[in-house]
């Protein structure tokens, strides 16, 4: 009976609707092609599955560490590939990263806190948007999580093997997603020296030995791979020095807060003096330059159009790894091409961020200021204390970085999530307890927090111009709110309940927000929470609306005919069974679908070439691995653009017969000078192939006659 008791079934309600929200339709949620096609090749050897290559041959890598790739292989090794299959392991990082919130909150500050965190974080819109991708960021976060729950154990028990262990965890989360693990090691560090009871020197020795721990499991798998000869290992793929460390300290370290990569045009900044005006705007459907576009002023007239970005897209109309400021943004240009807005300091509350993650941020104002009245009017740090500064120590580094990195994913944000959750739920607890005492400006911080947090959302309402009657809705219930609390202070006892659903009350938007993103689909490459979120959002205005559909970003419902559909795969490479969910954007081909003509032909004459052919980037190339069991070679890494082949090096392929066919966009003018010499090799030394022979009537013009097609050539020795 004792044990009955102790089953919490308010958390298990909060489990189940994590469950629901993760899972919910996830089969048909759709992902990113550009993981799926590594995790198949990954499947098929030793080699490809270590290096986390894109191709099964070891040609090229994907542009993340593997370790969550490798969790992705093995539920695709147990279940099958599918779509379904590679997002398991997300979708249930989500549900455990929901009940640890619970176990770390609930010890120091109670059960209803611990309830609240779990809620407030399993109800996020961008965490639930990511977690139903598989994009490796919930991994990530579960990963740090389990490292904190080490972390506070390493507190409790005044052991510093589990500080060890925390940060062994922290360097596991640097081989998923590499320094993005890092930005909670402020929090980390800053905890272990305020609450660990030893002397400073101690302290410091202990800091010393787990960074240096931390290094050396950051660090393991890419000094093993960058010291194997680079002819043993695939190319590192985003990298433009083949090196896994400059792949982390540059494209995904440095430039993510600079948005310039100086080292190749495909970086996350358009250099302006390098490339004419008109290939930074946006061209029509004839191929006309609207230089209101090149200046950021989007125009609504609807038309159907793509990036002239030839080569740095590869074969596509956009690279999720180029960022430029001048390009997208609600009407105005500023907002980049990812649609995060302009860098500032109340950047998180603009219409780009603000719907996806900052919902709670002004309850989260008042409960830090809360969190310091308390210690000081009982004149107590005690540990509950300092481990609320270890979430405010979580937050505050990533909301300096996302109010001023110029190459972000709106998904990113993500990694707020926990401490905002955390924050929310232990300011409830101390905000309430200052209430009902009833003394002093502190007991007016609750009602404060609540009703700024009601206007606040109706700001996002506003923002994102949803139904006048819900923004009304959302102000009445802050007046009514603060009603009840003006009430309460006047009665000699208090009853929870009340307060408590006000405090429900407030999750009531971010869990519809949450809704619209589940019932959306085609977010599975770039998600976004929200009523745009089957866009991918790069920015509203004409610029969103002219971006297609294949591989990257289709417009869905909001903005043009996007459609959703299914195409099965052949038995011959996945079970019968197996579907990926494939988007369509306007005039553009679906992310996963084929050339049935070119594949047919390319069949008929395959002569067991190492590779099937090659083409210039991973999305061209993804549908066919996903299609078939061959290799298929991205010589252009993901965008195109990665110098991972020389003129030389290609015809050393050609003749030992590795490969034959090479299908190019003919999009390569603005890639690297030794990617376009590669190409310029393979015009001069292979013979056209016809187009009537492999096209077929659906690809004569798959470009709606914007970029020009694509062109296959035959090497013959």
């Amino acid at each position: 009976m004792k044990k009955f008791q102790r089953v919490d079934f308010l958390l298990i309600a909060i489990l189940l609707l994590s469950f629901l929200l993760n899972f919910y339709n996830l089969k048909n949620a759709g992902s990113n092609t550009y993981y799926t096609a590594a995790v198949k090749s990954m499947m098929q050897n030793f080699h490809a599955f270590f290096y986390g290559s894109f191709d099964s041959q070891g040609f090229i890598t994907v542009d993340k560490p593997p370790v969550a790739l490798w969790i992705q292989t093995l539920s695709a090794k147990i279940f099958g590939l599918s779509d379904f299959s590679v997002l398991l392991p997300e979708a249930l990082a989500g549900v455990v990263s929901v009940f640890i919130m619970y176990i770390l909150i609930k010890p120091k500050f109670g059960r209803v806190a611990g309830l609240i965190s779990s809620l407030v974080l399993a109800c996020s819109p961008i965490f639930v948007a990511v977690v139903r991708t598989n994009n490796v960021d919930s991994i990530l976060i579960v990963t740090l999580l389990a490292a904190t729950w080490a972390l506070v154990k390493s507190i409790e028990k005044q052991k510093v093997g589990w500080f060890i262990l925390s940060v062994i965890l922290v360097g596991i989360g640097f081989n998923i997603k590499m320094l993005q693990a890092y930005m909670v090691l402020p929090a980390f560090y800053l905890f272990y020296w305020i609450a660990v009871k030893t002397n400073w020197k101690k302290r410091l020795m202990h800091l010393l030995a787990a960074t240096m721990v931390l290094a050396a499991v950051s660090l393991s798998w890419a000094i093993v791979v960058d010291s194997v000869p680079a002819s043993k290992r695939p190319y590192i793929g985003s990298s433009q020095t083949n090196s896994v460390l400059e792949l982390a300290f540059g494209y995904n370290g440095v430039s993510r807060l600079t948005g310039v990569n100086n080292k190749s045009p495909r970086g996350s900044a358009v250099n302006e003096n390098k490339y004419p005006a008109q290939q930074q705007g946006i061209t029509s459907n004839q191929g006309q330059t609207s230089s209101n576009q090149k200046q950021g002023n989007q125009s609504s007239s609807g038309n159907d159009g793509a990036s002239n970005f030839p080569g740095m897209f590869g074969n596509d109309t956009y690279s999720p790894h180029f960022q430029s400021g001048r390009m997208g943004g609600p009407g105005n240009g500023s907002s980049g091409m990812f649609g995060t807005g302009t860098p500032s300091p109340l950047r998180l509350f603009s219409t780009e961020l603000s719907g996806q993650i900052s919902w709670f941020l002004p309850f989260v104002f008042f409960a830090a200021i809360g969190i310091f009245a308390e210690s000081r009017k009982n004149k107590r740090f005690d540990l509950s204390s300092k481990f609320s500064i270890f979430w405010i120590f979580w937050l505050i580094p990533m909301m300096i970085f996302f109010s001023i990195a110029k190459f972000f994913h709106q998904y990113y944000l993500s990694m707020m999530g926990p401490a905002i959750a955390a924050l929310v739920g232990i300011g409830w607890t101390v905000l309430w307890n200052l209430f009902k005492n009833k003394q002093g400006w502190e007991s007016w911080l609750l009602p404060c927090s609540v009703v700024a947090n009601f206007l606040f959302e109706a700001l996002i309402l506003y923002q994102n111009s949803q139904a006048s009657m819900m923004i009304l809705g959302t102000l009445i219930a802050g007046v009514v709110s603060l009603i009840i609390f003006i009430q309460l202070r006047r009665e000699e006892s208090f009853t929870l309940k009340l307060p408590m659903a006000v405090v429900l009350a407030l999750l009531v938007i971010p869990l519809y927000w949450t809704g619209m993103t589940i019932n959306k689909t085609g977010n599975s490459m770039t998600p976004i929470a929200g009523p745009n979120s089957s866009l991918g959002r790069m920015g509203s205005g004409q610029f969103a609306r002219n971006m297609g559909g294949y591989g990257g970003m289709p417009p869905g419902n909001s903005y043009g005919e996007g459609a959703s559909f299914i195409t099965k795969q052949d038995s011959t490479s996945v079970p019968a069974n197996a579907q990926f969910h494939t988007r369509q954007g306007r005039g553009g081909r679906p992310e996963n679908e084929v050339n049935t003509s070119l594949l047919s032909y390319l069949k008929k004459h395959y002569d067991g070439e190492k590779y099937f052919f090659a083409t210039d980037s991973t999305q061209s190339a993804a549908p066919y691995i996903l299609k078939t069991d061959y290799a298929v070679m991205a010589m252009g890494g993901f965008s195109g653009s990665d110098p991972a082949l020389t003129p030389a090096k290609l015809a050393k392929m050609a003749i030992a017969g590795e490969v034959k066919f090479f299908l190019i966009s003919g999009r390569d003018r603005m890639g690297s000078d030794q990617n376009q010499s590669v190409t310029k090799w393979i015009q001069e030394n292979c013979k056209e192939v016809p187009s009537r022979e492999w096209q077929g009537n659906t690809s004569t013009n798959m470009f709606g006659g914007r970029m020009g097609g694509e062109t296959l050539y035959v090497y013959n020795g």
